[in-house]
C-alpha cells in the first residue's frame, strides 16, 4: 500500500519545503482575518518527479496535483524550452493540469516547462506564482543558467513577454531559420532566467515573438542581441534568487536579482527593396512608397512632362517619395510614373527595375474637374496651408506655415508681425524665414525680438503673398500667442557638460512617450525647459553617433545595435520632481552617464 503512494510522498518531501521558500520571497502572504482567500494555489505533487532523466520522447505527459482546483488563464504562457513546432496541449482535470506535447521530444534533451501567468485558483482567481519544471530525455540533466533583461532601445522601459533565445548554431542566419536550443518568457520586469543549460557557447537573443513560432520574423518581429559569443558559468541552484518566482509588486526583490546580460528590443529597417505602395493624393501629385530605406534610384520620369517640372520629395529615411507636377494644364485622369530602381532580387543582390505606376485621379477629384463653375467651393481653387503656434514652444520652434502642395512663388516680405506691449501699444516686428530641410512645404518663422511674458504677438500673412503649383493664390490668415503666464508653471534649466559629440536631448513626462521639448547640441550648453507643470519629467539622452539628427534603429545582420540611449538620474531617481511655479537647475554630466552604460 504504501508502495503504491511512494511517488506523491517523495513529491511532498521535495516541494514543501521549496514552496514554503518561495512564499515567503516572492508571493503575497495572506493576510490575518476576512474571509477572501488570497492564497495561490500550490502544487502538492508531480508526476514525473522533477529532475527525471531517460524520459520518453513518445507519448510523454507531465501531471501537476494542485491543492485545489485551478483554471488554465493563457495557454501560450505554459511555454516548452526547447520550443517545438507545436506547442503543449494542457488541460484540467479535477485539481490536475495535465500537459502533453504534440510532437515527439527530442532525445538526449534537457527540457523545462515554465509555469508562469498561466494558472490561477477557481473561486478568487489568485494567480499561481509559476514554477520551473526540468526532465530529460537522456541519462543526465543539464545544469548551467543565464539571466538578463530585455529593455525597449527608445524608453529603455522593461518588456514584459518577450523571448529571449539561445542557439548553439552561431550562424547569423540561425534566429531567421529555426527554433532556439533553449528559449524562456520574460516577466513584468523584462527579467528572464534561462536554466539547466548545457555547458557549451551560444548566441543570445530576445526577440518580441508576433506569430508565437520562436522564430524572428524581421517584417513583423522586434529584435535584440548580444554582440558576442556566450558561455553560461552559474550552475543551477534551487534556491537561487533567479530561480524563485516573486511577487512582481515586490520591487526590492525583483531588481536584486543577478542581471548577466542586458538587451534592448528595437525594429529593424526591412533589408529587402521593392516598391510597396502607390497612391495619387489630387490633381498633381502621388507618393510611392518603398520597403527599405535608403532606396537607389537611377531614374524617374512621368509620362507627358518635362523633368523641369516634376518636384519630388524623400522622407528622412528616404523609403518614401512624394511627387508633384508643376504644370497648369488640365491633369490627366491617369498619370505614368515610370521608376528605375535597384531592387533586391532572390539572391538579396540589388538589380535595375523598371516599374511602370498607372495612379488613376482620385474619385472626389474627378468630380470636381467636371462641376460647373458655380457649385465650386473656395477651397478648391486657393492655394491652402496650415499656419500653427504653440505658447509653450514658440520662443524655440516659432510659427509653423505648412502648404498642402509646394509653392512656386513667395512674398515672406510680405508677412506682417506685430506685438502688444502690457499698455496695449502695438509695435511692428520682423521675422527671419527658415525652409524644413525634410519637407519642402514646410517653413518656420521666428521672430527676430525676444519674446517676453505679457506681450501678446501676432503673425499676419495677406492675401495673394503665395501661389503654389496649381497656379492659385493664398487666403489671408492671422493666429496670436502670447507666452503662458500661469504663476504655477515652472522653468527647469539643465547645464550639461561632458559633451563629446551630437547628442538628442528630450523632455518626457512620467510615460516616457513621445517628447515636450527636445534640443540636439555637439558641445556643453544650458538649456531651458520653461512652462512645465508640476508634476514627475525625464531626461533622454540619445548618443547621435552618425549625425543624422535622429535615432536610429539597429541592424542584425550588420551587427549594429541601436543608438545608445540613456536616462538622467537624479540623486538615483529617473524622475526629476518639478514643483508648482518653481525655478529648477539640475546639472548633468553626459560623460559620467554614458560611461556607466
Amino acid at each position: 500500500m504504501i508502495k503504491r503512494y511512494l511517488p506523491e510522498i517523495i513529491a511532498a518531501m521535495i516541494f514543501v519545503p521549496m514552496l514554503f521558500v518561495h512564499s515567503c520571497a516572492n508571493t503575497t502572504q495572506s493576510p490575518t482575518g476576512g474571509d477572501k482567500d488570497t492564497i495561490p494555489p500550490l502544487i502538492i505533487g508531480i508526476d514525473p518527479l522533477p529532475g527525471t532523466v531517460n524520459v520518453p520522447c513518445q507519448k510523454t505527459r507531465i501531471v501537476f496535483r494542485f491543492d485545489e482546483y485551478v483554471t488554465i488563464k493563457n495557454m501560450k504562457n505554459i511555454f516548452l524550452s526547447p520550443p517545438q513546432a507545436k506547442p503543449p496541449k494542457a488541460r484540467i482535470r479535477d485539481k490536475f493540469l495535465i500537459v502533453q506535447f504534440e510532437e515527439p521530444l527530442d532525445s538526449n534533451t534537457t527540457y523545462t516547462l515554465h509555469l508562469s501567468d498561466a494558472l490561477a485558483d477557481n473561486n478568487e482567481g489568485n494567480m499561481f506564482p509559476g514554477y520551473t519544471y526540468v526532465f530529460s530525455t537522456g541519462p543526465t540533466i543539464d545544469s548551467l543558467l543565464i539571466t538578463g533583461k530585455i529593455l525597449d532601445c527608445n524608453t529603455l522601459k522593461p518588456v514584459k513577454g518577450a523571448t529571449a533565445l539561445l542557439y548553439k548554431d552561431l550562424s547569423d542566419s540561425a534566429v531567421f531559420l529555426h527554433r532556439p536550443d533553449a528559449a524562456v518568457k520574460t516577466d513584468d520586469w523584462g527579467y528572464f532566467c534561462l536554466p539547466y543549460l548545457k555547458d557549451t557557447v551560444y548566441r543570445l537573443y530576445g526577440i518580441k515573438d508576433t506569430g508565437g513560432d520562436n522564430v524572428y520574423d524581421p517584417d513583423n518581429d522586434l529584435i535584440a542581441f548580444v554582440d558576442s559569443i556566450i558561455r553560461p558559468v552559474v550552475r543551477v541552484v534551487d534556491t537561487l534568487p533567479e530561480m524563485l518566482k516573486y511577487d512582481m509588486l515586490d520591487t526590492l526583490m525583483c531588481e536584486a536579482r543577478r542581471v548577466d546580460f542586458k538587451m534592448r528590443l528595437f525594429r529593424e529597417k526591412p533589408s529587402k527593396q521593392f516598391l510597396v505602395n502607390r497612391e495619387r493624393t489630387g490633381d498633381r501629385s502621388a507618393y510611392i512608397t518603398f520597403n527599405a530605406p535608403y532606396v537607389w534610384i537611377d531614374s524617374l520620369w512621368i509620362r507627358g512632362y518635362k523633368s523641369g517640372e516634376i518636384i519630388s520629395q524623400f522622407n528622412t529615411l528616404q523609403d518614401s517619395l512624394e511627387l508633384w507636377v508643376n504644370n497648369r494644364k488640365p491633369a490627366p485622369d491617369t498619370l505614368h510614373i515610370f521608376v528605375n530602381y535597384r531592387m533586391t532580387d532572390s539572391t538579396g543582390a540589388l538589380v535595375p527595375k523598371l516599374e511602370h505606376v498607372k495612379l488613376t485621379m482620385p474619385e472626389g477629384r474627378r468630380v470636381l474637374q467636371n462641376m460647373r463653375r458655380k457649385d465650386i467651393k473656395p477651397e478648391d481653387t486657393t492655394c491652402t496651408y496650415k499656419l500653427t503656434v504653440q505658447p509653450e514652444t514658440v520662443e524655440q520652434n516659432g510659427f509653423r506655415l505648412e502648404f498642402d502642395n509646394p509653392i512656386v512663388f513667395e512674398h515672406f516680405d510680405s508677412l506682417d508681425f506685430r506685438y502688444l506691449n502690457p499698455k496695449q501699444k502695438e509695435f511692428k516686428g520682423s521675422v527671419k524665414v527658415e525652409r524644413d530641410t525634410a519637407n519642402l512645404r514646410c517653413y518656420t518663422i521666428r521672430p527676430v525680438e525676444k519674446l517676453l511674458p505679457g506681450y501678446e504677438y501676432s503673425l499676419k500673412v495677406p492675401y495673394h503673398a503665395f501661389r503654389d503649383i496649381g497656379g492659385f493664390y493664398s487666403d489671408s490668415t492671422l493666429v496670436k500667442v502670447s507666452l503662458p503666464s500661469d504663476d504655477k508653471l515652472s522653468t527647469l534649466v539643465i547645464p550639461f557638460s561632458g559633451v563629446e559629440g551630437k547628442i538628442i536631448i528630450d523632455l518626457q513626462d512620467e510615460k516616457r512617450q513621445g517628447a515636450l521639448r527636445t534640443y540636439i547640441i555637439d558641445s556643453d550648453a544650458r538649456l531651458t525647459f520653461p512652462y512645465l507643470k508640476e508634476g514627475k519629467y525625464a531626461i533622454r539622452i540619445t548618443d547621435d553617433g552618425n549625425s543624422n539628427s535622429i535615432v536610429d534603429t539597429g541592424s542584425l545582420l550588420e551587427h549594429r545595435q541601436p543608438e545608445p540611449v540613456i536616462y538622467a538620474t537624479f540623486n538615483g531617481e529617473e524622475f526629476l520632481e518639478i514643483p508648482s511655479g518653481a525655478d529648477v537647475e539640475q546639472p548633468v554630466d553626459v560623460k559620467a552617464l554614458f560611461d556607466k552604460l
